[in-house]
């Protein structure tokens, strides 16, 4: 399992943190998500050899939220 944390910028709310966790735990290999409003930044553990770092950051840009 590898742990990254990515910026997520554009939540202003908590339903956009829900929707951007949401995003984050519906993609196949993610163990865990959780996102931080506040800072902007969303923790995901997931299973390198099932899913990637740039498919979760397609996850989040696909909920209309930026990646960085």
């Amino acid at each position: 399992m590898e742990k990254v944390v990515i910026n997520v910028g554009g939540m202003s709310c908590e339903m956009c943190q829900s929707a951007v966790q949401e995003a984050l735990s519906g993609v196949e290999g993610v163990a865990e998500a959780e996102v931080d409003l506040e800072g902007g930044k969303a923790t995901v553990v997931f299973d390198e050899g099932v899913t990637n770092l740039d498919a979760l950051r397609a996850a989040v840009d696909d909920t209309g939220f930026d990646a960085g």
